[in-house]
């Protein structure tokens, strides 16, 4: 057997903010680090053993991978960051609440923009302290402004099929931690989920969705969240 461990980062400061976070770098909170090293335990006692680690470049996700491993015992695990990983770039929401946003926009709007599978928010102004044009981790890239899940299904999806799909074919267990929509794009390819249908998919933080897939096989066995207890339904 072959498996995949799917974790979203735990709770970040804007997400306790009530914020549209997307690209911007911000931490976990306390709750945030409690929920990843949970992560880890719970994936300890699978016992299973993983032969890699992927994450995106922003500090929540790769803070709650590590903070994973070091509840498995496994921080000497071979980690790679990939940009293609991250968040869904909110574009011109960024930064903003959102109760006011709603109240601002109307909420059937913002649930457009939020909820829809390939409508994008207004696209970020160049002049937004939130740009990331200067951000190191993107240069020589060509970066969105704003995105839809179906445009971060579009960039999510090379990373699997170059990087993690031959590796789980070849038979090795993998981990990823990322963030809500670049994992709903993931199980979107993993699960075939409709358009319609993955709008309603939520991944619950810290809480491992672990794929089982015979050897050679990218067709998942079964799918299950450790933690039931915290546990979303799966379509």
């Amino acid at each position: 057997m072959t498996h995949l461990a799917l974790i979203r980062h735990g709770q970040s400061d804007w997400n306790l903010e009530n914020r549209f976070t997307g690209w911007v770098d911000v931490d976990l909170t306390e709750r945030g680090r409690s929920e990843a090293a949970r992560a880890g335990a719970l994936l300890k006692e699978t016992r299973i053993e993983f032969a890699a680690a992927y994450a995106s470049v922003l500090k929540r996700a790769i803070r709650t991978l590590w903070l994973a491993l070091e509840g498995m015992d496994r921080m000497w695990l071979p980690t790679t960051t990939d940009w293609r990983l991250n968040e869904r770039h909110y574009g011109g929401l960024t930064g903003l609440n959102k109760k006011e946003t709603a109240e601002k926009h109307g909420d059937a709007q913002v649930k457009i923009w939020r909820r829809s599978f390939d409508v994008p928010p207004p696209p970020l102004d160049p002049a937004s302290p939130f740009s990331f044009a200067a951000d190191p981790r993107y240069a020589g890239l060509k970066i969105p402004d704003t995105e839809s899940l179906k445009t971060t299904l579009a960039r999510v999806a090379p990373a699997w099929e170059s990087n993690i799909a031959p590796r789980l074919a070849r038979g090795q267990s993998l981990i990823v931690a990322a963030h809500g929509n670049s994992l709903r794009a993931l199980v979107k390819t993993l699960l075939a989920v409709s358009d319609d249908d993955i709008v309603q998919v939520e991944i619950p933080t810290g809480n491992p969705l672990l794929f089982t897939f015979d050897r050679g096989s990218l067709k998942p066995r079964s799918a299950r969240y450790l933690d039931t207890a915290r546990a979303e339904k799966l379509p």
